[in-house]
């Protein structure tokens, strides 16, 4: 009863925000602002351009469309809440709201990390047994490998959403975040989060230890078989395949890892708020700049689509 009678007492949370600084905030708003256009703009246009070029119905490019959405998913359950709370005065956020911008965050997140290791798999096969690319990778397997990405995301979101929310919260409700977040979360609480910091420790390590050694394993074999090609523009023409998706992966990687698998004596909220934008707002936006700008066929559809636009748009005058 005394567990029930806690958490009743909490209704809402203070997010203490990103900066303190009147001066700043509105520079913040609009900076934030602008990129959260950008990842809407570009994780929207990857999704449509994908599914309307005839040429990019490949394995590669389902995957990357699954990206979009969940880099899209991610960015949306934290930034309009963030900049919100740069030019309101009161920076709360509900307790149920707390817990749903938690699992949408964490659900995401997960499953881009297993999506990544997918993808690294895909680039596997593409590069190492192209003769038996399209049979290795049929349609039901594809699915198959994003339905599991989707479904580990939703086990360890509810894991991590139900064990941080069955804790007393009883003291301060302020979070010194811009959102809710696991380890804010827990520095809060004022019963022991023992258990809920091992339950973190694992889920961070099994997905980030499984899938790491998954993509390195991967882009193992895969700089072997590129050693093994004669021609050097072979060699570039399989590298370009999967610059992209190593790219993508370094960035996520090394920021994820630095977040949750660290001891909680290491944590230091004031810098590892700043540390947290980068794939909260950053990465989102950059993924899909990346394929776009480094991919020759996400390029060659953009250059296809933009006849048929014009035509559209002509066609729409003359009528």
């Amino acid at each position: 009863m005394s567990l029930i009678k806690n958490h009743t007492k909490v209704t809402e949370f203070v997010l203490l925000g990103l900066v303190d600084s009147r001066e700043m905030k509105p520079l913040c708003f609009i900076v934030v602002l602008i990129m959260y256009l950008v990842t809407l703009s570009g994780n929207i246009g990857m999704i449509i351009l994908i599914r309307v070029d005839p040429q990019l119905q490949k394995p590669m490019y389902f995957f990357l469309s699954h990206l979009s959405f969940l880099d899209f998913g991610y960015s949306s359950a934290i930034a309009p809440k963030m900049l919100d709370n740069f030019l309101a005065e009161k920076k709360t956020i509900s307790y149920p709201g707390c817990a749903a911008q938690m699992y949408f965050f964490v659900f995401c997140a997960s499953t881009e990390c297993i999506l990544l290791a997918a993808m690294a798999y895909d680039r596997y096969v593409a590069i190492c047994n192209p003769l038996l690319y399209m049979v290795s990778m049929s349609p039901k397997t594809c699915a198959l490998m994003v339905g599991s990405s989707y479904l580990v995301g939703f086990v360890n979101a509810m894991t991590q959403t139900i064990s941080t929310f069955m804790l007393s919260f009883c003291g301060s409700i302020v979070i010194n975040h811009y959102f809710c977040d696991v380890p804010p979360l827990l520095a809060l609480s004022c019963t022991d989060t023992s258990i809920n910091e091992m339950v973190l420790f694992v889920f961070a390590a099994v997905l980030g230890i499984f899938t790491s050694a998954e993509i390195v394993v991967s882009y193992a074999f895969i700089l072997s078989a590129i050693l093994r090609i004669h021609s050097t523009e072979g060699k570039q023409k399989a590298f370009s395949t999967c610059a992209s998706h190593l790219v993508a992966v370094t960035i996520f990687y090394g920021t994820t890892v630095f977040m949750y698998l660290r001891p909680r004596s290491s944590y230091s909220m004031d810098r590892d708020k700043w540390a947290s934008v980068f794939y909260t707002v950053v990465i989102p936006m950059l993924n899909p700049l990346i394929y776009s700008l480094r991919n020759k066929e996400v390029k060659n559809a953009l250059r296809r689509i933009q006849p048929q636009e014009l035509s559209f748009i002509r066609g729409m005058r003359s009528s």
